[in-house]
């Protein structure tokens, strides 16, 4: 492929970063190409490749209007020599059918002594007088490949960390809504996905759970939050070394945002305990996890048990517990009896206990006290034992019903 062609410099054309110089028949200059593509690499994270790749398709598309739909153009970068050249591609044949594809073997001999039948020549296109609009085609076409190599580039490093925490830094304060500087992108951490308490201003660091990220037209959109369960389950992560160590598994969270929450925990070596592990000396190790979600939430670290009955009793606590009685195995709906001093602790201030347990367990579960337990005399049948009570008191309104009408 002939790649020598002088030509004096017809025009210049303005890109961002770079010029392009007309060279003429077949030939481009780009002034300091091997610098800038250096350059975008470092800063923005697209390969030198991409550009280059960029740049011969730009020239392409530059040039197309000039021939028709079925012929074939390609261009080529030589970026140690800041220069880029314009082929059209035609094959050599015997008889030519289409002068738009095809070059006559006798025809071609005339540039290349070697050609044969079969192979491909390349034409150099003549490169002057292209003029303003293609020029702005050519800039749109490489403008439009970095932006979408950009954002590729910034969803490649981005993608490990979904499900994962991350630091930002606040930026901007718009409506209750904090705009957050993550490094290559920027997120916004909507009101409803801050906790209640939260207070920051601008320059702030901030821990922010990633729960999921989106390619958009745009670009890329990374929704944050500091109320997902998943940021209380990567902060114990991040603070205690046996869970990253596998000794300890994080096996359920459920939390209030700023209020209370509940985290089961399981040990992989019987010689550790689960809990103590993870509150740590003097509860130093749940404290900084408390400190870093606003030192209002309440954080109950408990046992995580395959046997549903005491894990039920465990979420439940600091209650006291009589009994768990398994109502639906199918269902997963459970009964359970507390000492009658126990039943307002179990159910808790508007219900949070109970809430946070049936969330952290999966179960539904139903708290009644011994003494309304013994009064209906509840036993494990067939029939549901909550539909039991249900169907005892209707009853009893239904006799009461009857008693009035007859007075």
């Amino acid at each position: 492929m002939p790649l020598n062609f002088l030509a004096s410099v017809k025009k210049k054309w303005v890109f961002p970063l770079f010029y392009f110089y007309e060279e003429g028949f077949g030939m481009i200059s780009i002034e300091n190409l091997l610098q800038v593509a250096n350059q975008i690499e470092t800063e923005r994270g697209i390969s030198k490749e991409i550009l280059y790749s960029a740049i011969e398709q730009a020239l392409v598309s530059a040039c197309r209007k000039k021939f028709s739909e079925e012929a074939i153009l390609e261009a080529k970068v030589d970026p140690v020599a800041s220069k880029a050249f314009l082929f059209q591609v035609k094959k050599v044949v015997k008889e030519v059918l289409n002068s738009d594809i095809e070059v006559k073997l006798s025809d071609a001999k005339k540039q290349d002594s070697k050609i044969k039948e079969g192979d491909n020549l390349y034409i150099p296109v003549e490169m002057t007088d292209f003029g303003r609009i293609a020029a702005q085609t050519a800039k749109q076409v490489i403008m439009q490949r970095i932006r979408e190599a950009e954002k590729d580039s910034i969803y490649k490093d981005l993608e490990p960390k979904e499900g994962k925490i991350v630091t930002g830094t606040v930026q901007r304060i718009e409506n209750r809504n904090f705009l957050i500087d993550l490094g290559r992108v920027e997120a916004i951490l909507h009101y409803k996905e801050q906790i209640p308490t939260d207070q920051f201003s601008i320059k702030d660091k901030v821990k922010l759970f990633v729960s999921k990220i989106e390619k958009t037209q745009r670009g890329i959109v990374v929704h944050v939050s500091r109320t997902h369960p998943g940021l209380l389950r990567s902060l114990f992560e991040l603070e205690i070394p046996e869970i990253q160590d596998g000794i300890i598994t994080v096996m359920s969270v459920s939390r209030e945002p700023g209020k209370r929450a509940k985290v089961a925990v399981k040990s992989n070596n019987p010689a550790i305990g689960a809990v103590g592990t993870c509150v740590g000396q003097m509860g130093g190790r749940i404290q900084n996890v408390i400190k870093e979600l606003g030192d209002k939430e309440k954080i109950d670290v408990l046992e995580w048990d395959e046997n549903p009955k005491k894990f039920i009793a465990n979420a439940l606590k600091p209650a006291k517990i009589s009994q768990v009685i398994i109502t639906n195995e199918k269902d997963k709906t459970a009964l359970v009896v507390v000492p009658n001093d126990q039943l307002s602790l179990a159910i808790g201030t508007q219900g949070i206990n109970v809430r946070l347990s049936v969330k952290l367990t999966n179960w539904k579960i139903d708290i009644v006290s011994q003494e309304e337990y013994e009064k209906n005399n509840i036993t494990e049948t067939k029939l549901s034992i909550v539909e039991k009570i249900k169907l005892d008191l209707e009853k009893n309104k239904q006799d009461e019903k009857g008693q009035d009408t007859e007075e």
